[in-house]
């Protein structure tokens, strides 16, 4: 019998090139696979901008964790990827994204170990998102890195344009960030980065459920691709949704729609980037606000869209992109309105309505470049914050009052203010050391003509592949909204005099990463001055105050890890991997003030414990399931509750079908004040995705 005998041959994979003269002996007799990294800017990093085939892996680390590592993140001003920045940043991957049970961006948030997403209502609608004990106020929200955030309020902040199948990865970095995102990064930062589609499709989907829920997406990509060459030169895609519900409690109904464009234009020495968004929510907002009204009503309208380029401008001849010298400017703007009613269908200020129209735009300046000491960076942040409304700012002439559409009343109030940031950074690279140090001089006519600075520095050290340790020290300031300063009603008084929030972080932390497990710890402190709240300050109190409430401490940490089961028990991979993550973080609060509260409407509400634990596993064939438990105890009165949800997905290459439960144990709970949550939710959908 004539047999053919193989040899055998290890694969050897390149991802860090030597430059000793031995070097090319080390792949002799070797099968030799070479991964290309190509990426973009650091505002709009994208995972799908890795060009490398599945290789052997030869270490212990997965394609998926490689592929997380090497995508630019927001941790710095200078374009570092994740294995390189200095900052704990969490990637939460598509990957992550599909396999979870959420109904909405805010669910995938919930399952982040150190974020409190508190929702007045499902489906998104009114949810305030917030960082290491602190308020929906002092956290950065950003789109492909365009500021979201509204000096009206950060209510209605997490109005996104996106769906979930939008979205490439999420990025959330805790921790005072001042002197990367600006002074509304307070606790930290969260920056959603789209997915780009580089061939054409469709993509089509639909649900239902309880409470007479239902709801629709849908999407198309097409792009041009360069002569000869499958990367798209132009790229589009256009997506769309609507959903509508009779809400799970009282006078929780609501209607919402969004709808997204972006494009990317990519030329040898520029890479452009555009999008915008509309986003438009009508509900029921029960108590949302006071618990003295259970028939409020808000309708919330956004418009946004900005454009980034990506400039080197002495590109040579070899390839693209080869020029360590990237400039980076940016402009962009939004439009939030805002219509409320303390009393449903009751018009006018004296029943407590009130209408709000904000517009934010600006541009930004990011330059970067390579010399003999590391990578520089610097430029400068500028953008007009402006009001009209019949409650916030200062009164008009009555001459001067403008029209409000749709109603018989008129802005008569306005506000205007300018936010000026300057910033310088400097990111050291030595082996598996990173030092990034760096500091913001920031000045807002809102407060005074002032420059106020607000330093920081970041390190980390890689002992070897497996672990990567973290430490930092970074400051930050928060300017009072137009809510806390001018909101007068029956339940509710602002103050004009409120002083702006200051915030000093240090955190600490360690990752370990191996191809089965990847595990996190950090640990927390940070130090609050003149912080806001709203308060009632005596027992006889009939309306929440805005008041400085003096010094607030956070001391706490994060735990947190996920096993790949099939990678660890060597499985087959040849359906989805069984996956398992355990999480915990814990908050210790001390408030030192000189005033009397008698209780907190939002800073003292913060979270002492959260822990979540998911699992996603194959059942038979293409079904899949994936659960998540939440259990957690928020301090000032709320009593501890476990949520569980669950989903059940059949796949196929081209659809899916699922059907998804929220809240299986039909448990009622309190989020926030007197709002009762609703009790079990089920959805049932399915999408169709078709290639053209």
């Amino acid at each position: 019998m004539k047999k053919q005998f193989l040899i055998q041959r290890q694969a050897l994979v390149f991802k860090q090139f030597s430059h000793k003269s031995y070097s090319l002996f080390a792949a002799l007799g070797k099968e030799v696979l070479i991964g290309v990294l190509s990426v973009s800017t650091l505002s709009h990093s994208k995972a799908d901008g890795i060009a490398a085939k599945p290789w052997i892996d030869t270490d212990s680390l997965s394609f998926e964790e490689q592929r997380i590592d090497e995508i630019l993140i927001m941790g710095s001003r200078a374009p570092l990827t994740a294995m390189q920045s200095a900052k704990i940043v969490e990637v939460i991957s598509r990957d992550d994204i599909q396999r979870a049970e959420a109904q909405t961006i805010n669910d995938i948030l919930k399952l982040s170990t150190g974020v409190d997403v508190r929702q007045r209502s499902g489906f998104g609608v009114q949810t305030d998102i917030s960082i290491n004990g602190g308020t929906f106020d002092q956290i950065a929200i950003l789109l492909n890195g365009m500021p979201l955030n509204s000096p009206q309020t950060g209510h209605n902040v997490a109005d996104f344009p996106v769906s979930m199948l939008d979205i490439d990865h999420i990025e959330v970095l805790q921790g005072a960030s001042a002197r990367v995102f600006g002074a509304s990064a307070f606790s930290g930062a969260i920056n959603i980065v789209t997915r780009p589609e580089n061939h054409n499709n469709v993509r089509i989907g639909g649900e239902a459920g309880s409470f007479g829920t239902v709801g629709g997406d849908a999407s198309v990509s097409w792009a041009m691709p360069y002569n000869g060459d499958h990367d798209p030169k132009v790229s589009h895609q256009l997506s769309g949704g609507y959903t509508r519900s009779d809400g799970g409690t009282d006078n929780s109904n609501f209607d919402k729609w969004r709808g997204f464009y972006q494009g990317t234009l990519d030329t040898k020495n520029a890479k452009i980037d555009w999008q915008a968004g509309v986003t438009s929510q009508n509900f029921g907002a029960n108590t949302f606000y006071s618990a003295k009204f259970d028939d409020q009503f808000e309708e919330t309208r956004r418009f946004m869209a900005s454009v980034s380029t990506t400039l080197h401008p002495f590109q040579g001849d070899e390839g693209r992109f080869k020029s360590s010298f990237t400039v980076r400017p940016m402009l962009y703007g939004h439009r939030d309105i805002d219509h409320f009613q303390l009393i449903k269908d009751k018009e006018g200020a004296q029943s407590g309505e009130n209408y709000h129209r904000t517009d934010v735009y600006g541009g930004s300046l990011n330059i970067n470049f390579d010399w003999l000491l590391g990578r520089t960076a610097f430029g400068a942040d500028i953008h007009r914050e402006h009001i009209l409304s019949t409650a916030y700012g200062n009164e008009l002439p009555e001459n001067e009052w403008i029209k409000i559409g749709g109603s018989e009343r008129n802005y008569s109030r306005e506000g205007k203010r300018t936010n000026t940031s300057l910033f310088v950074e400097h990111n050291v690279i030595l082996g598996g050391l990173t030092i990034s140090a760096g500091v913001l001089a920031n000045r807002n006519t809102g407060l005074d003509e002032k420059l106020r600075f607000y330093p920081g520095i970041d390190i980390s050290y890689r002992p070897e592949s497996h672990w990567k340790i973290y430490a930092s020290w970074n400051n930050a300031l928060r300017v009072p909204t137009y809510t806390d300063l001018y909101t007068s009603n029956a339940a509710q008084q602002g103050d004009i005099g409120l002083k702006p929030e200051n915030n000093s972080t240090y955190k600490v932390g360690a990752r370990y990463r191996a191809k089965w497990f990847t595990g996190m710890a950090t640990a927390f402190y940070s130090h609050g001055t003149n912080m806001i709240d709203w308060v009632y300050e005596t027992a006889t109190s009939s309306k929440y105050q805005a008041m400085n409430i003096g010094k607030l401490n956070n001391l706490g940490f994060n735990i947190e890890g996920t096993a790949n089961l099939n990678e660890m028990f060597r499985m087959s991979t040849n359906t989805q991997p069984v996956m398992v993550k355990l999480s915990y973080a814990y908050i210790h609060q001390q408030h030192q003030t000189e005033r009397e509260i008698y209780r907190s409407l939002y800073v003292l509400d913060y979270l002492r414990h959260k822990f979540v634990t998911s699992l996603s596993h194959p059942i038979i064939s293409r079904l899949s399931a994936s659960w998540a438990l939440r259990w957690q105890e928020r301090m000032n009165g709320y009593p501890p509750y476990a949520k569980l949800d669950g989903k059940l997905t059949w796949s196929e290459p081209s659809w899916q079908v699922y059907v998804k439960a929220d809240n299986i144990t039909n448990h009622r709970y309190y989020d926030f004040g007197s709002v009762l949550q609703p009790g079990i939710w089920i959805m049932a959908g399915s999408q169709i995705k078709l290639h053209y």
